[in-house]
């Protein structure tokens, strides 16, 4: 791969120019992405979307939003440190990459960080799992034309709705589902939209066994499957018809890891789930664990240790302040978070060639000096957070939303816009028609403009509509529409 074409500006839509004279006032493409995104109505509902607190009444944990704007500054920041250290330890590579391209690098990255979470609906990664669910419990038991819909879908379709994942929905949304000057949704620069595929594998290829990372989920839907084909031929991540990771794809995945195995910490302490203490216990019993089963190295394990006892030093500082605790956890949280740009930098330079060639198949923090840091931070949520009483009681009560939105929604999907005149017992109830009158007319348009002669296609895509329908929805939207659906308002 080469950064002349990972960097390419070029757009799959037409590219709309100012009235004024683009020369006189330079802004790159990358520039008019990050305003797109910012000015674009499926942004801006992230902050009504959960990052870890389904339908929390407090203002001061983050949202999707706030996790994305973080997500893109260190991003931004990860990228200016790893070319530098790219022109400085790198002089040989012949993957060499100019300070221009640089700072387009950083742009694209930073644009990215934006959209890396867009595609998820209401609920947080929760609201993925409800999904899931839904269609592989109650597919079967709708029909079309006499015929279960588990017969009537291929098993590539199925498999996009089994697998559901808002990595896939998010290169969708951005591509189809916003109308601004093409045909092609927000119209945004192949390299961003390249850098935003995390995993470039379909339903039918992905494993999440497998040792190469790009592959454990999906990247793309069936539906998108020409236009993302034409995305990696722009960038030329398409190589002998097998996708890789555009480089620039594990800066945002480490400082996606950064953002929520550090920020996500800070809103869980906040609100009580643990303490310094019972915190540092658990790291140091994690970390044991690991020591006996070899998992890491004895370096890798002692700087962790070091982390652990700067503890130590934060308490002296912080002994005549009022709130210490807090401010001795978001102390020693950017002290981490220093550690592991540091540590996400080291592991992309190391692995500089392989990434370029395609052949780099872990996570960039694996082999640097806190590859057991990050994953004992990631898994403290798990430990602290996700298996409480009162995060179960909002995960239980988002599953019943979303859940009885599907059940009303699938169903009245199913002969939207079909030719009934032949056979008329194929037709929407007026219940139906109203139902699907409630879903935004974007969504609709762009499914008349992608059906076919193919009615299995197009009985996919209509399945789809529902899922755009509700992946656009905000949790507050998705809750009012379920009270008022159910007759509770």
């Amino acid at each position: 791969m080469e950064w002349e074409k990972l960097l390419a500006d070029t757009r799959i839509g037409k590219k709309i120019d100012p009235p004024y004279d683009p020369e006189k006032y330079y802004m790159s493409e990358f520039e008019k992405d990050y305003w797109r995104i910012i000015n674009s109505a499926s942004f801006r509902r992230l902050q009504d979307k959960t990052q870890v607190f389904p339908l929390d009444k407090s203002d001061f944990v983050r949202t999707r939003l706030t996790h994305s704007i973080e997500t893109s500054s260190l991003a931004k920041q990860l990228t200016a440190m790893i070319t530098k250290n790219i022109t400085i330890y790198e002089k040989d590579t012949p993957y060499k990459i100019t300070t221009d391209q640089a700072v387009l690098a950083a742009d694209i990255a930073m644009c990215s960080g934006l959209l890396h979470d867009i595609g998820n609906p209401p609920f947080g990664h929760f609201g993925e799992v409800i999904i899931r669910d839904w269609f592989k419990n109650n597919l079967g038991n709708f029909s079309y034309k006499d015929i279960p819909l588990t017969d009537s879908l291929t098993k590539h379709m199925k498999n996009d709705l089994y697998n559901f994942e808002g990595n896939a929905q998010a290169l969708r949304l951005l591509i189809k589902l916003h109308h601004v000057d093409s045909e092609f949704g927000l119209n945004l620069t192949a390299s961003v939209l390249n850098t935003i595929v995390k995993y470039p594998v379909d339903s039918l290829t992905f494993d999440e066994k497998d040792p190469d990372v790009k592959n454990h989920k999906i990247g793309y839907y069936l539906s998108e499957n020409e236009e993302f084909s034409k995305i990696a031929d722009i960038t030329e991540t398409k190589i002998n018809q097998i996708y890789y990771r555009h480089p620039l794809t594990f800066i945002l995945e480490a400082a996606d890891d950064i953002a929520y195995a550090t920020a996500d910490l800070e809103d869980a302490f906040k609100k009580g789930f643990f303490s310094i203490d019972t915190f540092v216990e658990f790291f140091e019993n994690e970390l044991r664990e690991y020591e006996k089963a070899g998992l890491f190295t004895k370096v890798q394990i002692e700087k962790s240790y070091l982390l652990i006892e700067y503890f130590d030093e934060l308490k002296l500082q912080f002994k005549k302040e009022h709130s210490k605790e807090i401010m001795i956890f978001q102390n020693w949280l950017s002290h981490v978070r220093d550690w592991l740009l540091y540590c996400a930098a080291y592991g992309f330079t190391h692995s500089y060639t392989e990434i370029m060639e395609g052949t780099f198949k872990k996570d960039i923090f694996e082999e640097s000096f806190h590859g057991a840091t990050i994953c004992i931070l990631k898994s403290v949520m798990h430990e602290f957070v996700y298996l409480t009483p009162s995060i179960t009681k909002l995960e239980l009560a988002a599953q019943s939303i979303l859940y009885s939105l599907l059940d009303k929604f699938i169903p009245a999907i199913i002969y939207y816009k079909e030719d009934t005149e032949t056979n008329p017992m194929y037709k929407q109830t007026k219940a139906e028609h109203n139902l699907i009158d409630l879903i935004s007319e974007n969504y609709k348009e762009n499914y008349l403009k992608s059906k076919t002669d193919d009615p299995v296609n197009n009985l996919y895509l209509r399945l789809l509509l529902v899922t755009d329908f509700i992946c656009g929805m905000t949790d507050s939207y998705a809750k009012n529409l379920y009270q008022e659906l159910n007759g509770m308002n």
